[in-house]
């Protein structure tokens, strides 16, 4: 039977040859050596995953969106009414929503995941609900360790399902109002930064409000005291339902060796939590976009990654994954469709023929 602790133990390690094959591979290309900069490495990241087989790829693409409320809304730190959850979760359910149509712009699914909606269920949502919503981090956890463990596991095997289907290429989102201040207490505590320096305006928070959410951070730290050496210790008590599921993506992805895009801040928290988790899952992210919100900078630092666009967004929802898609897939063309350069007559600055 699969248990968490089996899932993270079975995580293939990335292959250093197929990424050194890549590497020679690209070199060959009609083209100088380096010339196109990062997109070249992301194709060598790509090939070291076990699950491309070596060979830079993208099969069908899926977007999953995590959407949950959570009880520190009633801390005041959202100006957007709890309702909006499940309203946006049934737009997204038409298609109508920011990562819907860059989804759709990218040839991608989404699929929208209820793992904690205060609201009776939506019809057409995948339901992984574990209640109507998780409790108030100022007072008390976010959930217990049981139901982190459990939750994880869950989205680890929906992500493992869709793998087995033809899925090569995920995308994290989330959705949930209030869901920034349990981000920012994860990125505080993982990161060992104070809440002033991580907690942002979210969705539009009044800068005279920023002020509570910054103390209700540091009361919900102080609370639950949570064991930063611990990442689903970290997730059940200042988490929320909406950050496990995105740390279960990233779980699931790199236990079937692929590749996953994260989203902006949101994701940046998931991130931390899985890699406390399971360090092996760093080399399978791909950050799509800096985001606006002010701990980003540091949430990125500290996960060592480096976002391929900076448009300003802070939006959520998993649209910045989206948007990032077709790089991916860039990556990919230029790595399998480019000519080489020993098929033509170029000469090469040191006199000899290619």
């Amino acid at each position: 039977m699969q248990t968490l602790s089996s899932v993270l133990r079975a995580i293939p390690p990335i292959d250093g040859d197929a990424m050194s094959r890549a590497q020679q591979h690209i070199d060959g290309l009609l083209k100088p050596p380096g010339s196109l900069g990062r997109l070249e490495a992301l194709a060598v990241q790509l090939a070291g995953m076990p699950g491309l087989n070596g060979v830079p790829h993208v099969g069908e693409k899926a977007m999953l969106v995590m959407c949950a409320d959570h009880g520190v809304w009633d801390e005041g730190v959202a100006v957007s009414p709890k309702v909006v959850t499940a309203v946006q979760a049934a737009n997204m359910l038409r298609g109508t929503t920011g990562v819907c149509v860059l989804a759709a712009q990218a040839g991608a699914k989404v699929h929208v995941i209820d793992v904690g909606i205060d609201c009776d269920l939506i019809p057409g949502v995948v339901n992984m609900r574990v209640a109507r919503g998780c409790g108030n981090i100022a007072t008390g956890p976010a959930m217990s360790r049981t139901q982190t463990e459990e939750l994880l596991l869950e989205v680890i095997r929906y992500t493992q399902e869709l793998a087995k289907n033809g899925v090569t290429l995920f995308g994290v989102g989330e959705l949930g109002m209030a869901n920034t201040t349990p981000a920012a207490a994860i990125v505080s505590v993982l990161t060992g930064n104070d809440a002033e320096d991580v907690v942002g305006i979210g969705a539009n928070l009044p800068l005279s409000k920023v002020g509570n959410k910054v103390d209700v951070v540091r009361r919900a730290i102080s609370v639950n005291q949570p064991d930063s050496r611990d990442g689903i210790d970290v997730l059940a008590k200042v988490g929320g339902f909406d950050l496990v599921g995105m740390a279960g993506v990233m779980l699931g992805a790199a236990s079937c060796g692929l590749p996953v895009l994260m989203d902006g801040f949101l994701s940046y928290s998931a991130a931390l939590a899985a890699c406390r988790i399971a360090p092996e899952i760093k080399p399978y992210l791909i950050p799509s976009h800096f985001s606006a919100e002010k701990g980003a900078r540091i949430a990125l630092a500290h996960l060592e990654l480096d976002p391929y666009l900076n448009m300003g967004m802070r939006l959520g929802e998993g649209s910045g994954a989206a948007l990032a898609m077709p790089i991916v897939e860039a990556a990919c063309a230029m790595y399998s469709n480019m000519g080489h350069l020993a098929d033509s007559n170029i000469e090469l600055p040191d006199g000899k023929e290619a």
